[in-house]
């Protein structure tokens, strides 16, 4: 899947961007790993790219509105450069098209904890663990979660991670 992405992709761009790096090294995931808002303070010529990959994807994305992989990697492209509003808009119309997908409805609650709509982000990452999302570890650091954790109504996502932790462990 991957090479499909990166060679229709880079066809049109001539190679310009290289997207594939979004996948990590398992080229087999559902969707790319979603990269962090909190990141370091970009160039601007690194915000100059990250703009430009934005771009191109939008139009991507505007030829072709169910093209899932092009709009993961542009709403990871919005947290970054942090245009969180837009990165939630992508979300939502990813967790249609992807129902039962739990890393989809894990960005969600992302963006939701990055806009302040912590009843949201809790149901939505509420949803991503009924799905099967299991990255505790990532849960428990992530930056872009950090509103909601720090949240009393993380308490019972808590709760429901260690009764996950426990039939995993029993199981």
């Amino acid at each position: 899947m991957v090479y499909f992405i990166r060679k229709k992709i880079c066809r049109s761009t001539g190679g310009a961007l290289d997207l594939e790096h979004g996948f990590g090294k398992n080229a087999t995931r559902c969707m790319p790993q979603k990269s962090s808002a909190r990141n370091k303070k970009r160039s601007r010529k690194e915000a100059r790219d990250l703009d430009v990959k934005i771009s191109f994807l939008e139009g991507i994305v505007g030829r072709d509105p169910q093209y899932v992989e092009a709009l993961q990697i542009l709403g990871d492209h919005y947290t970054q450069r942090g245009k969180f509003e837009d990165s939630l808009k992508v979300d939502k119309r990813l967790s249609r098209l992807e129902p039962r997908n739990p890393l989809v409805f894990y960005n969600l609650a992302c963006s939701y904890s990055l806009n302040r709509e912590l009843s949201r982000a809790a149901a939505a990452l509420e949803k991503a663990l009924s799905l099967g999302y299991r990255d505790f570890n990532w849960l428990a650091k992530d930056p872009d979660l950090r509103p909601l954790r720090k949240d009393p109504i993380y308490r019972s996502i808590e709760d429901q991670i260690r009764k996950i932790k426990f039939k995993i462990k029993i199981g």
